[in-house]
């Protein structure tokens, strides 16, 4: 096995857990929130910074990665580790999502995905074959199976048509998935609708995968319908396997998920948002780049450690966002990565000490989303 999961504690007041994952590169502590490093990179991050920060995983983007610099030329540096020079864990993406996205410039059908690059027009096909091969060279510790992510809002017949697909192609990945230091993560889909939700489960743990993923929720359907999704599919999904909630990353939607039984998470949340301008704060998120801000000489957050608010203030960050200075841009970036780093490892603590009810409850007075 390329992975080691272990659940060291289960809380009696939800159904967290607290676990430790094994791979290659190292152990990664559970709950766990993974920066997006979309092209082989953090956004305004260095390696060094990112360690510092307590990042133990990072994601990297099996669609961007292909298109550029290409699977073979980072095969040929040694795979994605060397070529990024990160010795920790890499979990990559099947480049399903990204494809989907695509819209008009992709085509679906049984055999996989025709679609048109959106960086110059070119036209380009990935299979489940094709997106093993590609993560194969890659190297990352964890892999994803490539899958359809049915849109939010769509009707029963296709979402059990994807759901249905998407068993097909787990089963063509796993066939063809042949790197021995190299887990493969299946992924749970099934829209909004608890049966195919849970028939989906039930179909990939048969496959008897090391761990899940949880895809098409953060779509775009309100947050109250996903945690009703995760509630259902928690009655099934496997206990000693970690349980990987794809594309979430608001503080609100995190403790929630944990709090019903999820293991790991990744979203392009806290980098995006920075690029704009906006902080998470414990109080909900704030946008530092507008005019109360002005002369505010405050920190982003009181008793925030990270290198932003210990050393400069509102009023001077959002001075550089609006004269779009790159200072600004990664000090947004650093403390919203530290931000959501430090709040999993309260959340770790909650569960430790089995009060997380408590704590939820507690985020939850003073959290405004």
């Amino acid at each position: 096995m390329a992975i080691k999961f272990s659940v060291l504690k289960e809380a009696t007041d939800s159904r967290a857990r607290l676990g430790v994952l094994e791979t290659p590169h190292g152990k990664i502590q559970t709950p766990v929130f993974m920066p997006v490093g979309t092209q082989a990179t953090v956004k305004t991050f260095t390696n060094h910074e990112l360690k510092d920060a307590g990042s133990e995983i990072i994601l990297s983007n099996t669609y961007h990665l292909y298109l550029r610099p290409g699977h073979d030329l980072i095969e040929r540096a040694g795979g994605l580790h060397k070529f990024m020079n990160w010795d920790r864990p890499i979990l990559t993406d099947s480049g399903g999502f990204q494809v989907f996205s695509l819209g008009k410039l992709r085509t679906i059908t049984e055999e996989g995905v025709e679609f048109r690059s959106h960086l110059d027009g070119s036209k380009h096909f990935i299979s489940p074959e094709k997106s093993m091969d590609i993560q194969m060279a890659l190297g990352s510790d964890i892999a994803m199976v490539f899958d359809e992510c049915a849109p939010y809002p769509a009707d029963y017949q296709y979402v059990k048509e994807s759901k249905d697909m998407t068993y097909r192609w787990a089963k063509r990945c796993k066939e063809h998935h042949h790197r021995e230091d190299q887990a493969l993560f299946g992924i749970v889909q099934g829209g909004m609708f608890a049966d195919l939700r849970k028939e989906s489960a039930k179909e990939l743990i048969d496959l008897d995968f090391p761990g899940y993923g949880i895809g098409g929720l953060s779509v775009g359907e309100p947050k109250p319908l996903m945690y009703e999704v995760l509630d259902e599919l928690m009655l099934v999904m496997p206990k000693d396997k970690p349980r990987y909630l794809m594309g979430v990353g608001s503080p609100d939607a995190l403790v929630e998920a944990v709090f019903r039984g999820v293991d790991m998470f990744d979203c392009v949340l806290p980098t995006r948002i920075a690029r704009h301008g906006a902080v998470m704060t414990r109080q909900g998120n704030i946008t530092i780049r507008n005019q109360p801000y002005a002369e505010d000489y405050l920190p982003i957050e009181e008793g925030c450690p990270c290198y932003a608010c210990q050393n400069h203030s509102r009023a001077y960050i959002r001075h550089l966002i609006k004269t779009k200075e790159v200072l600004g841009l990664r000090l947004t970036s650093i403390h919203n990565i530290i931000f959501l780093i430090r709040l999993m490892n309260d959340i770790r603590e909650a569960i430790r000490q089995d009060r997380l009810a408590e704590f939820r409850k507690d985020f939850f007075s003073e959290y405004k989303g």
